[in-house]
């Protein structure tokens, strides 16, 4: 009984430690990635601002090839809606809504996940001109940890992590563009 008294205590304190280490910890995140694409601007931007294309090199959209996908409004205008329904718990369910397009320029759309957790994250597409053939894209994405989930940030760099899933989604995008 003094033992099983002295291991509950312990995870007592324990849980009582990362609760309060949560408190210090920061909750957002935000993270960035890039890539040229020896393609005109006009033509990169008028490929990334159809977010119908995103399956096509979006690495999250690729990881479910049944994944169920529902579009509701018209695509590449502000107000349209890529939904998604997976049973890899990793991809959940979720929409994505285009909020603002800047044409030609950037295009910005809200991430709106509802499982396994629920959050919205805002997120942009870039694109400018390096040269009269190349295009510079920029994906981003922030958001932020709610208390006490952002415990979570001290023991994984989540910009790292989402960050190579940008930059895989950036070569295939690159890949389909320069064919």
């Amino acid at each position: 009984m003094k033992i099983l008294k002295k291991i509950l205590t312990f995870i007592g304190i324990f849980i009582g430690l990362v609760m309060i280490a949560a408190i210090f910890v920061k909750r957002e995140y935000s993270v960035e990635r890039e890539i040229v694409i020896n393609k005109p601007k006009q033509q990169v931007f008028d490929y990334v601002k159809l977010l119908k294309n995103q399956g096509n090199y979006s690495k999250w959209a690729t990881m479910d090839p049944k994944m169920k996908k529902e579009y509701t409004g018209t695509d590449g205008t502000v107000g349209f809606i890529s939904s998604w329904d997976s049973e890899n718990k990793q991809l959940g369910r979720g929409e994505q809504e285009i909020s603002k397009i800047t044409e030609g320029e950037r295009i910005d759309f809200q991430l709106r996940f509802f499982e396994p957790m629920s959050s919205t994250s805002p997120a942009y597409m870039t694109t400018d001109s390096v040269s009269a053939t190349q295009t510079k894209v920029k994906w981003g994405m922030s958001g932020t940890m709610a208390y006490p989930t952002n415990v979570v940030l001290m023991f994984m760099d989540i910009s790292e992590i989402l960050g190579r899933d940008l930059t895989t989604g950036l070569t295939a995008l690159k890949g389909i563009l320069e064919k």
